[in-house]
Protein backbone atom coordinates (compact mmCIF):
# COMPACT_ATOMS: atom_id res chain seq x y z
CA UNK A 1 0.00 0.00 0.00
CA UNK A 2 1.17 3.43 -0.65
CA UNK A 3 0.36 6.39 0.82
CA UNK A 4 1.17 10.57 -0.48
CA UNK A 5 0.57 14.09 1.19
CA UNK A 6 0.91 17.27 0.95
CA UNK A 7 -0.04 21.00 2.48
CA UNK A 8 -2.59 22.54 -0.07
CA UNK A 9 -4.69 25.55 0.47
CA UNK A 10 -7.49 24.93 -2.37
CA UNK A 11 -9.79 22.78 0.31
CA UNK A 12 -13.47 23.81 -1.98
CA UNK A 13 -11.84 22.34 -5.23
CA UNK A 14 -10.15 19.30 -3.71
CA UNK A 15 -13.56 18.08 -2.15
CA UNK A 16 -14.83 18.68 -5.26
CA UNK A 17 -12.60 16.70 -6.55
CA UNK A 18 -12.95 14.04 -4.06
CA UNK A 19 -16.95 14.06 -4.52
CA UNK A 20 -16.63 13.60 -8.34
CA UNK A 21 -19.42 11.18 -9.28
CA UNK A 22 -17.78 10.37 -12.72
CA UNK A 23 -15.09 8.99 -10.12
CA UNK A 24 -17.70 6.55 -8.60
CA UNK A 25 -16.78 8.15 -5.25
CA UNK A 26 -18.32 7.48 -2.35
CA UNK A 27 -17.95 8.46 1.36
CA UNK A 28 -15.99 6.36 3.82
CA UNK A 29 -14.81 8.38 6.60
CA UNK A 30 -16.37 11.57 8.20
CA UNK A 31 -14.50 12.98 11.52
CA UNK A 32 -15.74 15.85 13.25
CA UNK A 33 -17.78 16.83 10.53
CA UNK A 34 -21.68 17.27 10.04
CA UNK A 35 -21.89 18.61 6.37
CA UNK A 36 -23.10 16.57 3.28
CA UNK A 37 -22.05 18.73 0.68
CA UNK A 38 -18.19 20.08 -0.71
CA UNK A 39 -19.29 23.78 0.02
CA UNK A 40 -20.40 22.81 3.60
CA UNK A 41 -17.79 20.53 4.54
CA UNK A 42 -15.46 23.79 3.52
CA UNK A 43 -17.22 26.03 4.97
CA UNK A 44 -16.75 24.06 8.47
CA UNK A 45 -12.87 23.97 7.69
CA UNK A 46 -12.94 27.76 7.23
CA UNK A 47 -14.30 28.03 10.88
CA UNK A 48 -11.79 26.40 12.63
CA UNK A 49 -9.15 27.40 10.11
CA UNK A 50 -10.28 31.07 11.18
CA UNK A 51 -8.04 30.45 14.23
CA UNK A 52 -4.91 31.29 12.61
CA UNK A 53 -4.89 33.07 9.60
CA UNK A 54 -1.58 32.97 9.39
CA UNK A 55 -1.15 29.45 7.47
CA UNK A 56 -2.43 29.44 4.08
CA UNK A 57 -1.37 25.84 3.16
CA UNK A 58 -4.21 25.14 5.82
CA UNK A 59 -5.83 21.77 4.35
CA UNK A 60 -3.86 18.79 4.34
CA UNK A 61 -4.56 16.01 1.08
CA UNK A 62 -3.52 12.77 1.11
CA UNK A 63 -3.98 9.58 -1.67
CA UNK A 64 -3.97 6.20 0.64
CA UNK A 65 -3.46 3.51 -2.18
CA UNK A 66 -3.60 -0.48 -1.76
CA UNK A 67 -2.54 -2.67 -4.28
CA UNK A 68 -4.90 -3.62 -7.23
CA UNK A 69 -5.39 -7.05 -6.47
CA UNK A 70 -5.74 -6.03 -2.68
CA UNK A 71 -8.04 -3.07 -3.84
CA UNK A 72 -10.19 -4.90 -5.99
CA UNK A 73 -13.06 -6.43 -4.27
CA UNK A 74 -12.30 -4.34 -1.14
CA UNK A 75 -15.31 -3.52 0.56
CA UNK A 76 -15.94 0.21 1.73
CA UNK A 77 -16.30 -0.47 5.12
CA UNK A 78 -12.50 -2.09 5.09
CA UNK A 79 -11.76 1.23 2.84
CA UNK A 80 -13.30 3.48 6.02
CA UNK A 81 -11.24 1.55 8.06
CA UNK A 82 -7.88 1.99 6.58
CA UNK A 83 -8.88 5.68 6.25
CA UNK A 84 -9.33 5.48 9.89
CA UNK A 85 -6.01 3.97 10.96
CA UNK A 86 -4.10 6.16 8.54
CA UNK A 87 -5.16 9.08 10.35
CA UNK A 88 -4.18 7.65 13.67
CA UNK A 89 -0.60 6.87 12.23
CA UNK A 90 -0.50 10.36 11.19
CA UNK A 91 -1.84 12.11 14.48
CA UNK A 92 -4.73 13.72 12.76
CA UNK A 93 -7.40 12.56 15.38
CA UNK A 94 -8.15 15.78 16.90
CA UNK A 95 -9.08 17.10 12.97
CA UNK A 96 -11.92 17.43 10.87
CA UNK A 97 -11.61 14.99 8.13
CA UNK A 98 -13.18 13.53 5.48
CA UNK A 99 -12.10 10.32 2.79
CA UNK A 100 -13.23 9.46 -0.66
CA UNK A 101 -13.26 6.22 -2.69
CA UNK A 102 -12.78 6.25 -5.97
CA UNK A 103 -13.11 2.82 -8.09
CA UNK A 104 -13.28 5.02 -11.88
CA UNK A 105 -10.01 2.92 -12.32
CA UNK A 106 -8.66 -0.64 -11.75
CA UNK A 107 -6.60 0.96 -9.12
CA UNK A 108 -8.90 1.98 -5.94
CA UNK A 109 -7.56 4.84 -3.91
CA UNK A 110 -8.66 6.71 -1.03
CA UNK A 111 -8.30 10.51 -1.20
CA UNK A 112 -8.66 12.08 2.84
CA UNK A 113 -8.95 15.30 3.26
CA UNK A 114 -7.99 16.74 6.40
CA UNK A 115 -7.91 20.22 8.12
CA UNK A 116 -4.44 21.61 8.99
CA UNK A 117 -5.76 23.42 11.80
CA UNK A 118 -6.70 21.54 15.02
CA UNK A 119 -10.07 21.72 17.12
CA UNK A 120 -7.38 23.56 19.66
CA UNK A 121 -6.25 26.02 16.93
CA UNK A 122 -2.70 24.54 16.59
CA UNK A 123 -0.86 24.17 13.08
CA UNK A 124 0.24 20.66 11.98
CA UNK A 125 3.57 20.21 10.99
CA UNK A 126 4.27 19.26 7.58
CA UNK A 127 8.14 18.71 7.39
CA UNK A 128 8.50 15.51 5.46
CA UNK A 129 4.68 14.96 5.34
CA UNK A 130 5.31 12.82 2.06
CA UNK A 131 7.54 10.53 3.98
CA UNK A 132 5.43 10.24 6.60
CA UNK A 133 2.36 9.56 4.85
CA UNK A 134 4.40 6.42 3.30
CA UNK A 135 5.53 5.04 6.73
CA UNK A 136 2.19 5.68 8.11
CA UNK A 137 0.39 3.70 4.95
CA UNK A 138 3.18 0.45 5.35
CA UNK A 139 2.44 0.09 9.18
CA UNK A 140 -1.51 0.42 8.20
CA UNK A 141 -0.54 -2.17 5.62
CA UNK A 142 1.13 -4.20 8.01
CA UNK A 143 -1.09 -4.30 10.87
CA UNK A 144 -4.04 -5.18 8.37
CA UNK A 145 -2.70 -7.70 6.66
CA UNK A 146 -2.57 -6.08 2.94
CA UNK A 147 0.50 -5.82 1.18
CA UNK A 148 3.18 -3.47 1.68
CA UNK A 149 5.13 -1.31 -0.54
CA UNK A 150 8.39 -3.15 -0.22
CA UNK A 151 6.88 -6.60 -1.23
CA UNK A 152 5.42 -4.57 -4.22
CA UNK A 153 9.24 -3.22 -4.99
CA UNK A 154 10.66 -6.77 -4.17
CA UNK A 155 7.82 -8.36 -6.97
CA UNK A 156 8.68 -5.45 -9.49
CA UNK A 157 12.49 -5.83 -9.24
CA UNK A 158 12.22 -9.64 -9.66
CA UNK A 159 10.34 -9.02 -12.52
CA UNK A 160 12.53 -6.40 -14.14
CA UNK A 161 15.60 -9.10 -13.29
CA UNK A 162 14.04 -10.99 -15.98
CA UNK A 163 12.90 -8.68 -18.37
CA UNK A 164 16.24 -7.16 -18.19
CA UNK A 165 18.03 -11.13 -19.07
CA UNK A 166 15.66 -11.63 -21.90
CA UNK A 167 16.54 -8.08 -23.19
CA UNK A 168 20.55 -9.08 -23.13
CA UNK A 169 19.91 -12.10 -24.66
CA UNK A 170 18.50 -10.78 -27.61
CA UNK A 171 20.86 -8.04 -27.65
CA UNK A 172 23.41 -10.33 -27.82
CA UNK A 173 22.27 -12.47 -30.54
CA UNK A 174 21.72 -9.58 -33.03
CA UNK A 175 25.70 -8.31 -32.61
CA UNK A 176 25.99 -11.84 -33.38
CA UNK A 177 25.08 -11.43 -37.39
CA UNK A 178 27.48 -8.44 -36.97
CA UNK A 179 25.33 -5.57 -37.62
CA UNK A 180 27.12 -2.86 -40.01
CA UNK A 181 25.03 -0.05 -38.97
CA UNK A 182 22.59 1.31 -35.68
CA UNK A 183 19.58 1.37 -38.10
CA UNK A 184 20.32 -2.36 -38.98
CA UNK A 185 20.81 -2.97 -34.99
CA UNK A 186 17.80 -1.51 -34.27
CA UNK A 187 15.61 -2.72 -37.23
CA UNK A 188 16.59 -6.07 -36.28
CA UNK A 189 16.04 -5.65 -32.41
CA UNK A 190 12.75 -4.65 -33.62
CA UNK A 191 12.21 -7.52 -35.17
CA UNK A 192 12.30 -9.20 -31.85
CA UNK A 193 9.81 -6.82 -30.28
CA UNK A 194 12.53 -4.93 -28.70
CA UNK A 195 12.22 -0.93 -29.64
CA UNK A 196 15.66 0.83 -29.43
CA UNK A 197 15.03 4.69 -28.60
CA UNK A 198 17.69 7.02 -29.37
CA UNK A 199 18.16 9.69 -26.77
CA UNK A 200 18.98 13.13 -29.22
CA UNK A 201 19.04 16.65 -27.02
CA UNK A 202 17.93 20.21 -28.94
CA UNK A 203 21.57 20.12 -30.25
CA UNK A 204 21.36 17.20 -32.66
CA UNK A 205 23.93 15.56 -30.43
CA UNK A 206 22.97 11.66 -29.53
CA UNK A 207 23.64 11.06 -26.00
CA UNK A 208 22.44 7.55 -25.41
CA UNK A 209 19.27 4.94 -25.72
CA UNK A 210 16.54 3.64 -24.41
CA UNK A 211 15.12 0.41 -24.61
CA UNK A 212 10.90 -0.32 -24.85
CA UNK A 213 10.29 -4.39 -24.37
CA UNK A 214 7.12 -5.62 -22.41
CA UNK A 215 5.71 -2.42 -20.95
CA UNK A 216 8.51 -1.64 -19.88
CA UNK A 217 11.34 1.58 -20.97
CA UNK A 218 14.63 1.90 -19.22
CA UNK A 219 18.00 2.94 -20.21
CA UNK A 220 19.88 0.86 -22.02
CA UNK A 221 22.90 0.95 -20.06
CA UNK A 222 20.75 -0.33 -17.08
CA UNK A 223 19.54 -3.09 -19.15
CA UNK A 224 23.27 -4.16 -19.10
CA UNK A 225 26.20 -2.21 -19.19
CA UNK A 226 27.37 -3.95 -22.50
CA UNK A 227 24.55 -2.30 -23.73
CA UNK A 228 25.58 1.53 -23.05
CA UNK A 229 26.06 3.72 -25.94
CA UNK A 230 29.40 4.04 -25.67
CA UNK A 231 30.09 -0.07 -26.12
CA UNK A 232 27.00 -0.10 -28.83
CA UNK A 233 28.43 2.62 -31.23
CA UNK A 234 32.05 1.63 -30.70
CA UNK A 235 31.35 -2.48 -31.42
CA UNK A 236 28.82 -1.60 -34.58
CA UNK A 237 31.48 1.14 -36.13
CA UNK A 238 34.32 -1.76 -35.47
CA UNK A 239 31.85 -4.24 -37.86
CA UNK A 240 32.01 -1.65 -40.71
CA UNK A 241 35.88 -1.97 -41.37
CA UNK A 242 38.21 -5.31 -41.57
CA UNK A 243 40.67 -2.76 -39.80
CA UNK A 244 40.77 -1.48 -36.72
CA UNK A 245 39.55 1.81 -36.00
CA UNK A 246 41.40 4.20 -34.11
CA UNK A 247 39.75 7.15 -33.54
CA UNK A 248 35.55 7.70 -32.42
CA UNK A 249 33.28 8.97 -34.70
CA UNK A 250 31.73 12.44 -34.39
CA UNK A 251 28.75 11.47 -35.80
CA UNK A 252 26.79 9.06 -37.75
CA UNK A 253 23.77 8.10 -39.83
CA UNK A 254 20.80 7.14 -37.85
CA UNK A 255 17.20 6.57 -39.08
CA UNK A 256 17.72 8.38 -41.80
CA UNK A 257 19.50 12.02 -40.72
CA UNK A 258 22.94 12.72 -39.32
CA UNK A 259 23.28 13.03 -35.78
CA UNK A 260 26.26 14.07 -33.88
CA UNK A 261 28.16 12.72 -30.72
CA UNK A 262 28.33 14.37 -27.79
CA UNK A 263 31.82 15.08 -26.52
CA UNK A 264 31.01 13.00 -23.20
CA UNK A 265 29.63 9.87 -25.54
CA UNK A 266 32.87 10.83 -27.90
CA UNK A 267 35.64 10.12 -25.36
CA UNK A 268 33.52 6.77 -23.80
CA UNK A 269 33.36 5.44 -27.58
CA UNK A 270 37.27 6.11 -28.00
CA UNK A 271 38.28 4.44 -25.04
CA UNK A 272 35.91 1.22 -25.58
CA UNK A 273 38.10 1.09 -29.19
CA UNK A 274 40.95 1.26 -27.11
CA UNK A 275 40.03 -1.50 -24.97
CA UNK A 276 39.09 -3.44 -28.20
CA UNK A 277 42.86 -2.68 -29.58
CA UNK A 278 44.28 -4.14 -26.57
CA UNK A 279 42.17 -7.42 -26.50
CA UNK A 280 42.70 -8.11 -30.30
CA UNK A 281 46.47 -8.17 -29.62
CA UNK A 282 46.22 -9.95 -26.51
CA UNK A 283 44.05 -12.70 -28.11
CA UNK A 284 46.49 -13.15 -31.28
CA UNK A 285 49.18 -11.43 -30.23
CA UNK A 286 49.71 -9.27 -33.11
CA UNK A 287 52.67 -6.60 -32.66
CA UNK A 288 54.05 -8.08 -29.55
CA UNK A 289 57.36 -8.62 -31.42
CA UNK A 290 57.38 -12.27 -30.53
Amino acid sequence: MIGKGHAISRTRASLDYGWNQEKEAEVVLKELLAGDTPAEITEEFKIIQSQNQRCTNNTLSFVVSPTIEDGKDMTSKKLGEIAQEFLKKMNLQNHQAIGFVHRDKAHTHIHIYANRISLSGDVYKDNFIGKRSQLAADHVANELGLTRVQEVQNERLLELKGIRHEIKNLHDKVLGTRPKSLDEYIHKMKDHKVNVIPTINKSNQLQGFRIEYKGVNLKASAVHRDMSGNRLIAQISQNRSFTLLKEAPKSLELLNQTVHLSANLTTKIAKELVKGAIKIVRDTGIGMGY
